[in-house]
């Protein structure tokens, strides 16, 4: 009989493919980030080199103070969005960049009714700018990021969600702010001007207004108004608009009155407010009509209205199409007459 040996070579063969693995390496700060923290550092990674301090010294209604709040550059050669607000009465304004530089600016335009403002930074440095992106598309629980200088602590973040679109809200000269984006990103007295930005980098809204002693209601100029008021200050100085008359809120249209009235859109305008002796007064338009359109233009949001009506309408007859009542399809004409700045 013959015994089979095995080497030592032998013996030590089927090991050798099953070494003992590299201990795993400690994972980094970054390793661990979940992909919510990811998104906000890479936001404000990209957004804050945009985002100024807008120091005011005032005259008028503000005396000889000091005030404060925020902005967004949205182009290179130096055009900054803020609040009206902000800059209103200011005879000297100072923007400081999150790298320490100091530039003036001066007011290009203002709108109280929106309270956005423009500024130009007086420098021919190229600025850091940031993207203005489409605020039809923000969309309630959508990520929501405020970066700004509430309080004077500069470049600060706050993150939330979104809580609701097509908000109204006054502004201090008792106009109604349409289309207005709720959060509750926090936001203190400073926020004021500076972005509200999604996910993308891109801002979605100017930082308005807190309700005091209320915890997680904040608002912002939605980005589409913003832009419209931008266009028309470059344009005109200021916003030439025609005037209807109303206020109102953004609503979506049921599924079963779309089929019903054969729409298309998703949305539309419900008026929350006829002025008297107002164009839309004299036309018979009532509080709780929806506007579906104005000369064959769907309207799906109080942007739509403001971008519709521009200063080509004015004194010009404007179709309306009205739903009333949830059940009837009237076509109103109203002559739309130049609003008046306050």
């Amino acid at each position: 009989m013959q015994l089979w040996r095995r080497t030592s070579a032998e013996w030590a063969e089927p090991f050798e493919h099953h070494q003992a693995a590299p201990a795993a390496a400690t994972p980094t700060d970054e390793d661990l980030l979940d992909a919510y923290s990811k998104a906000v550092v890479s936001v404000v990674d990209s957004v804050s080199p945009s985002v100024v301090h807008v120091q005011v010294r005032g005259g008028g209604r503000r005396g000889q103070g000091m005030g404060s709040g925020s902005g967004s550059i949205i182009s290179p050669d130096g055009l900054v969005l803020t609040n009206n607000h902000v800059v209103e009465g200011a005879t000297q304004i100072e923007l400081q960049l999150t790298d320490s530089r100091r530039v003036s600016a001066r007011i290009l335009g203002r709108d109280p009714d929106t309270d956005v403002a423009v500024l130009r930074a007086e420098t021919t440095d190229r600025l850091p700018a940031v993207a203005i992106g489409n605020s039809k598309k923000v969309r309630p629980g959508q990520m929501a990021i405020a970066i700004g200088n509430p309080l004077g602590f500069e470049s600060t973040v706050t993150a939330g969600i979104v809580s609701a679109v097509g908000r109204s809200l006054r502004a201090q000269n008792g106009r109604l702010i349409g289309d207005v984006i709720q959060t509750d990103a926090a936001l203190n007295p400073g926020n004021s001007g500076g972005p509200l930005v999604n996910s993308r980098g891109e801002v979605i809204g100017v930082n308005t207004a807190v309700i005091m002693g209320a915890q997680g209601i904040c608002f912002s100029v939605a980005s589409n108004t913003a832009q419209h008021v931008l266009t028309q200050i470059l344009q005109h100085g200021r916003v030439k608009r025609a005037r209807l008359g109303i206020g109102g809120d953004q609503i979506p249209l049921p599924q079963r009155l779309k089929v019903r009235a054969g729409l298309t859109q998703g949305a539309a305008v419900r008026v929350v407010e006829v002025q008297p002796d107002s164009p839309a007064h004299a036309a018979g338009l009532e509080p709780g009509d929806v506007i579906l359109s104005l000369d064959g233009d769907a309207v799906t949001g109080i942007d739509d209205i403001a971008r519709l009506l521009d200063g080509n309408k004015i004194g010009q007859r404007v179709d309306v199409r009205v739903l009333r009542q949830a059940s009837s399809l009237i076509t109103l004409e109203i002559v739309p007459t130049e609003r008046q700045p306050h």
